[in-house]
């Protein structure tokens, strides 16, 4: 534990990956960094039973791993030298559009394929070996503790097989995921917080990892990816397909109100339903695999922190604890390392000024509130479309623009790069009704009917 920090401690609830890179954060500023995680995870866990996301398909999308990369220097490399490849988005993946297959080329966009298990796991060992972070595993918080002037002062937890304590703190972190209590804590201390917002996905995932080639062989095919796409409402099957480390693929169907099958028999009968045959073509030449699991827990959900007027200070909320994503779009990681970034700026200026910790928190939801609105726009657009009685105007704007995009992208590969840096989230959506594209998409309008 250093002393040369602002601040004493803090505590992180959660040990997941938004756990990981906020402890990360806070280790540059607190004394000391208590990281509590109720599954028993040590150093070498990867996906554990408290994260059931994570045996399946995970994109990292570019602007995610550049502040990844930022927080742990080398990590890429590691990853990298653990077999997870590294490639250009345009010439390694094989993208399905509804309109056809997209252009191949150089976009300038690099990103990096991995699972879950692998990314935790060398997540943890680089946040745990940290002289400031100890964690405590196997332990449930119950609940907040408060002074008589509101601050929050620390957690309740209880460790397996040991009796309830309070653990202060000088600022408290729930990182604790979808199922996250805090709702219920902030209404034992008499905080409303307004409903949260739902929007139904009402899609199904199953995946599996099993065996490819070295990239060497000759037969390892020429992408890293290839995908599928849902779209509605033409579109309601689709796949992915990652390459990931230790010369394996990660497979993952998905559908819109249907369940991709469990056993070997009916998964290789709906990947080849697919549009796509080269899913179908990967898992039909598998030797090994493993074990195969299905995730139907993948409504988009916002709990508006943001809005609430009272929010207690000392104590912030990030990750999906916040805003659950449907991860058919690949934001739910990109936006917890960007939500820690944000945290960093924030900390380093009240830092450096001497400022204290008091009114953070406040400031911190708001400014997150205002970074999830672009990806959380971009999630719940596509999936209101699946609904005929919830389609807003905004929504069927988007829907209508897109389809005529995907016509102009599969034949114009500058366009089709604009796209890609737009869903990496390293360009914002603005580029994509540039005069230069908009016109390109609108006289489409006028020659098919879609």
């Amino acid at each position: 534990m250093k002393t040369n920090r602002p601040w004493g401690k803090a505590v992180v609830i959660g040990g997941s990956y938004a756990g990981l890179v906020t402890a990360r954060v806070l280790a540059d500023f607190f004394a000391e960094v208590v990281l509590v995680e109720r599954d028993a995870v040590d150093e070498d866990t990867g996906a554990h039973p408290g994260a059931p996301q994570g045996y399946h398909a995970h994109a990292m999308l570019a602007k995610g791993g550049e502040v990844l990369e930022r927080l742990f220097p080398g990590l890429r490399e590691e990853l990298r030298t653990a077999g997870a490849p590294v490639f250009d988005y345009g010439q390694g993946i094989d993208f399905l559009l509804p309109t056809g297959l997209a252009p191949r080329g150089r976009t300038g966009v690099q990103i990096q394929t991995f699972t879950r298990d692998e990314l935790e796991r060398q997540l943890r060992r680089k946040v745990l070996a940290l002289a400031e972070v100890t964690l405590m595993a196997a332990t449930h918080v119950s609940g907040l503790t408060r002074n008589a002037s509101g601050l929050v002062t620390g957690v309740t937890c209880r460790q397996q097989g040991a009796e309830a304590v309070d653990l202060t703190a000088d600022l408290v972190v729930d990182a604790s995921g979808r199922s996250s209590s805090l709702e219920d804590w902030l209404g034992a201390l008499g905080v409303p917080v307004p409903a949260k917002r739902t929007v139904k996905a009402k899609v199904t995932y199953t995946s599996m990892n099993f065996d490819r080639p070295e990239e060497s062989h000759p037969s390892h095919p020429d992408f890293y990816i290839t995908y599928q796409m849902l779209f509605a409402p033409r579109v309601p099957r689709g796949g992915v397909l990652l390459a990931v480390e230790r010369n394996r693929w990660t497979c993952s169907l998905f559908a819109f109100q249907d369940q991709p099958p469990t056993d070997d028999t009916g998964y290789l009968h709906f990947a080849k339903s697919l549009d796509n045959p080269r899913l179908a073509q990967q898992i039909e030449r598998r030797t090994v695999q493993e074990p195969t699991h299905r995730y139907t827990n993948v409504d988009n959900q916002w709990r508006p922190y943001h809005t609430v007027k009272d929010w207690p200070d000392r104590l912030i909320a990030v990750g999906d604890a916040v805003c659950v994503f449907n991860p058919v779009y690949g934001q739910g990681l990109t936006v917890a390392a960007m939500e820690a970034e944000l945290l960093h700026r924030m900390l380093t200026r009240r830092g450096a000024s001497g400022k204290r910790l008091t009114g953070l928190a406040g400031d911190f939801q708001k400014r997150v509130g205002r970074l999830l609105l672009g990806p959380w726009t971009l999630s719940t657009n596509s999936d209101l479309m699946w609904s005929p009685d919830r389609r807003p105007l905004g929504a069927r704007f988007a829907h209508w623009y897109n389809a005529r995009l995907f016509h102009v992208a599969v034949k114009d590969a500058a366009v089709w790069s604009r796209f890609v840096r737009v869903v990496n989230m390293v360009a914002s959506p603005a580029v994509l009704f540039h005069p230069a594209v908009a016109l390109k998409v609108l006289s489409t309008a006028f020659t098919r009917r879609d």
